[in-house]
């Protein structure tokens, strides 16, 4: 099924998750596939399954896992295709591939930059890579926004016109990058009513458990750190289990005003952690 249908039912509640490294070990792997059952049975409407960070993913590891996906759990699959990692051949050839494996969502996006250097430049921006993605097939295509606004773009107002030629090239929903300050959020969805953009808008979620992810987060371009969220977690650092319950409610207290808002669905960003999205789930089943 083409995932912008579930939009017939909102809020519409959805995981990302990791797909284990090729060179993981037979426990990591087990693991990742147990944890994989936990998140399954929760029931999102859909699971998106990443390529790798700076375009280092893999092909087979993304599409193999779509496919188990839908065939083991029945949940529609949604594959990462960053255009950074791919040029116009590689590109009909896993579209192809994704076909055959009754994959019928993309999610397209620019991809973080290699260090050593773009391999190829067929696509420099997701919009390319959703034009030509819309040419070779009818897949369903999400895009990636950014209510903090995209860390490359010179304001908010040109940030939106590049996201308007996004959807315009073909992008039937969005899943906005994670914000820790719902007001950017809801001042965003007013930029992109003025732009024209009509389609669904999924606010993308993730619970900070660890200093090490609040240090990402800060090096993360375009992804503010509101007051109130680094004085909890500063206040919590030297306690792991305390930090990451605190974690868990800052996530859910963002859910719970977003959901009485009447957003348009929630993007877990799971980081492959059943313990902590099994919690978010819990504290909003009876919201939804």
């Amino acid at each position: 099924m083409k995932v912008v249908n579930c939009f017939d039912h909102r809020p519409v509640i959805s995981f990302e998750i990791f797909p284990p490294r090729a060179n993981a070990s037979e426990k990591a792997t087990n693991r990742f596939y147990a944890s994989l059952d936990t998140l399954a049975s929760l029931e999102p409407a859909y699971i998106s399954v990443t390529y790798g960070a700076g375009g280092n993913g893999n092909h087979a590891s993304t599409l193999a896992l779509c496919r188990y996906i839908k065939e083991h759990y029945g949940i529609d699959a949604v594959a990462h295709i960053p255009a950074v990692a791919f040029d116009q051949q590689s590109l009909k050839i896993y579209l192809a591939d994704l076909e055959d494996a009754h994959v019928e969502n993309v999610l397209a996006l620019r991809g973080d930059l290699p260090a050593d250097g773009r391999p190829n430049n067929d696509f420099p921006f997701a919009s390319d890579l959703v034009t030509a993605i819309k040419r070779e097939s009818d897949l369903n295509i999400l895009g990636a926004c950014y209510p903090d606004v995209h860390p490359e773009a010179d304001n908010c107002v040109v940030d939106v016109q590049h996201l308007k030629e996004k959807v315009d090239a073909g992008v039937s929903q969005l899943i906005t990058q994670l914000f820790f300050e719902n007001g950017h959020y809801y001042n965003f969805l007013e930029r992109c009513e003025l732009a024209g953009i009509k389609v669904p808008i999924q606010a993308g979620i993730m619970s900070v458990i660890n200093e090490r992810q609040i240090a990402k987060m800060a090096t993360m371009g375009g992804v503010g750190l509101p007051p109130k969220f680094l004085k909890m977690m500063h206040h919590y650092q030297d306690n792991k289990i305390a930090m990451r319950d605190a974690g868990i409610a800052y996530a859910v207290d963002q859910i719970v005003d977003l959901l009485s808002e009447g957003v348009d669905g929630i993007h877990l960003y799971t980081m492959d952690n059943p313990v902590v999205t099994q919690r978010i789930c819990s504290a909003i089943k009876t919201l939804i």
